[in-house]
């Protein structure tokens, strides 16, 4: 039967063996990384420059993948110089602006086109807000500015002509 000391000492050995094979492991893989670095140009500084951009330190996703690296800079702030990617939710600075052209850094001119062309394409001729009168009852006096669900007063009528607004056509 095996002593309490005869244990702890195989338990020993074999942690010292495992460090070193934990050891051989990782001089193997620096060996590799460093071999991959000449044949690719890439220097440390690169590495370094690299992983202070990623957020989380360049860990893996959920999912297993590996994470991207962080969106290009889009938007600057002139007055405190903040910036915003274009993704995610915008920040206060930009959230409420309607034409964010004036806001775009410079490297993304091309997007300010695409922007306007969606904007014109999408005003029409819808007017937000509220509208004015259009039709009017004759009896009651309410109105309806021709937005939305007809009254009921105004649903049934075959000829809404009689019901317009003098000036509306």
């Amino acid at each position: 039967m095996a002593t309490l000391e005869s244990i702890e000492m195989k338990i020993k050995r074999l942690q010292e063996q495992a460090e070193a094979i934990r050891t051989k492991q990782a001089v193997a893989s620096l060996e590799r990384i460093v071999e991959l670095m000449r044949k690719s140009g890439v220097t440390v500084s690169d590495i370094e420059t690299y992983l202070s951009g990623k957020k989380r330190g360049g860990r893996a996703a959920s999912n297993g993948s590996i994470s991207h690296a962080p969106a290009a800079v889009k938007y600057r702030d002139p007055k405190s110089g903040a910036t915003w990617s274009g993704r995610g939710r915008a920040p206060a600075w930009i959230a409420q602006v309607k034409n964010r052209n004036k806001f775009l850094v410079d490297g993304h001119a091309s997007g300010a086109l695409n922007g306007v062309a969606g904007e014109t394409k999408r005003q029409g001729d819808y007017v937000r807000g509220p509208q004015p009168a259009k039709y009017r009852h004759p009896e009651t006096g309410v109105t309806w500015s021709g937005r939305g669900r007809a009254p009921a007063w105004l649903a049934d009528a075959k000829d809404r002509s009689k019901f317009l607004i003098e000036g509306q056509a």
